[in-house]
C-alpha cells in the first residue's frame, strides 16, 4: 500500500529519497531543508520535477499565521512549471517527460462542485497545494488529479510568463474582473498594486473601462501601474484616497472597487468609494475581521463578492499569454535560484524597498 508521509524535522523512513523544500514551521518560521521526495499516493497522481516556481502574497499570509489550515511541517507554494517524472496508473493525459504548467487549484472534475465549474471547492481538491498538502516550493511535488490539474506546455513557450498562469492571472481576472462585472465605459478602482492588483489591471483592459484608478502606498508600484495601463494613480500614504477618488468621479464613486491586499483599511477604502449600484470584488486574503459599514451601504444597491479562484479561465488566458496579447513576463522583477529561496523571500517581504513584484525561482 502506497501512502504519503508528512515528516517533521529531518527524520526519514528507510529507502526514501530526499529533496530540498521550503518548510513552514509556525508563524514567522520557515526553513529550506531536506524532506522526503513525494511518491505516487493515488492512481490519478503525478510527480512533477519543478523547473520554475514563485512566491505568492498568500504565502506571506501563511507565514504570518493568517491561514490556520496550514500546519507545521508543510511545504508551501502553489505555482510553477515542471517536467513530469512519474504518473499514476489512471493518468491518461500526461506521461513521463511532459512539460507542464501546475494549476494552483486541484480538481477531480467529477464531484458536484466541479460539475458547477467551482473547482476551488472540489470535494477532493480545491486549493490544497501548499495548504493542506505539500506544495511547489520544492524540487519535486505530488499533483493529485493530474489530468485536471496540469496543462501541457507547447515547445518553445516562455516558462516565466506561464508561471503567472498558475495563480495570479486567473485570480485577478476571475475574482476581480469577472466578479466585479467590469464593463465597457466603467470606472474601476484597484486597491493594491502588488502582483494580484497588477494582474487585475492587465485583464480589466479586456473590457475597455474608461478609467482604471490604482491605489497603493508604494510609488514604484504606482509608476509601474501607469506603464501597465492605469489611467490614474493615488498614493494613499501621501493623500486621502477616498477624497481623491470622489473628486475624480465628480462625487459619484467607482462602478467597481477591487480589494487586492487583504487588510481592513483597504477593504474600507472600497466601501467608501463604491458608487450607487456598484460592486466590491474582494480578492485579498484576510487574516482579521473587516468592518462592514452597513450604516452607509444598506441603501446603495451594492454587491459584495468573495471568491477563491476556480481557474476556469486558465485555458483562455493561456492562449492570450501565448499570443503575447498581454506580456505576463513583465510582472517578474527578480530572479533567484531555488536554493536561494530564503533570500528570495527576504526580497519579496521587502517589496517596496527592493522594488519587487513577482520573484522567479529556477531549479
Amino acid at each position: 500500500m502506497t501512502f504519503v508521509l508528512q515528516m517533521r524535522g529531518n527524520s526519514f523512513p528507510p529507502n526514501y529519497l530526499k529533496m530540498k523544500a521550503l518548510v513552514y514551521h509556525g508563524a514567522g518560521k520557515k526553513a529550506w531543508e531536506e524532506k522526503p521526495k513525494p511518491v505516487i499516493a493515488e492512481p490519478t497522481d503525478a510527480i512533477v520535477k519543478i523547473l520554475k516556481t514563485t512566491i505568492c502574497g498568500t504565502d506571506l499570509h501563511i507565514l504570518k499565521g493568517d491561514v490556520p489550515a496550514v500546519t507545521e511541517g508543510r511545504i508551501i507554494g502553489h505555482e510553477g512549471v515542471g517536467i513530469i517524472e512519474e504518473t499514476g496508473s489512471a493518468v491518461a493525459t500526461f506521461k513521463k517527460g511532459d512539460h507542464v504548467l501546475i494549476s494552483c487549484i486541484t480538481s477531480c472534475g467529477k464531484c458536484a462542485n466541479c460539475k458547477k465549474a467551482m473547482y476551488s471547492h472540489c470535494e477532493n481538491g480545491g486549493w490544497i497545494l501548499g495548504n493542506l498538502i505539500d506544495g511547489t516550493q520544492a524540487e519535486y511535488v505530488r499533483i493529485p488529479h493530474a489530468d485536471n490539474s496540469l496543462y501541457p506546455i507547447p515547445a518553445g513557450s516562455d516558462e516565466e510568463a506561464l508561471v503567472m498562469l498558475s495563480d495570479i492571472l486567473p485570480t485577478g481576472f476571475e475574482c476581480g474582473v469577472l466578479n466585479g462585472k467590469v464593463s465597457p465605459g466603467d470606472t474601476v478602482a484597484i486597491v493594491g498594486a502588488g502582483p494580484i492588483g497588477m494582474a487585475v489591471l492587465l485583464t480589466a483592459q479586456f473590457y475597455t473601462p474608461s478609467e482604471i484608478i490604482v491605489i497603493d502606498q508604494d510609488p514604484n508600484r504606482l509608476a509601474i501601474a501607469k506603464t501597465f495601463g492605469a489611467t490614474q494613480t493615488i498614493n494613499s500614504a501621501r493623500e486621502n484616497a477616498v477624497e481623491r477618488v470622489m473628486a475624480l468621479t465628480n462625487g459619484k464613486g467607482v462602478d467597481t472597487a477591487i480589494e487586492a491586499v487583504g487588510l481592513p483599511a483597504t477593504f474600507e477604502i472600497c466601501e467608501a468609494i463604491v458608487a450607487d449600484g456598484g460592486r466590491i470584488a474582494n480578492i485579498g486574503v484576510h487574516g482579521k475581521s473587516v468592518p462592514l459599514h452597513m450604516e452607509t451601504l444598506w441603501s446603495k444597491n451594492i454587491t459584495i463578492t468573495t471568491r477563491l479562484v476556480d481557474t476556469v479561465s486558465t485555458p483562455m488566458l493561456f492562449k492570450i499569454v501565448q499570443s503575447k496579447k498581454i506580456d505576463a513576463k513583465k510582472l517578474v522583477t527578480h530572479h533567484y535560484k531555488l536554493d536561494n529561496i530564503l533570500e528570495a523571500y527576504d526580497t519579496f517581504e521587502h517589496a517596496g524597498k527592493e522594488k519587487a513584484l513577482k520573484v522567479m525561482l529556477t531549479a
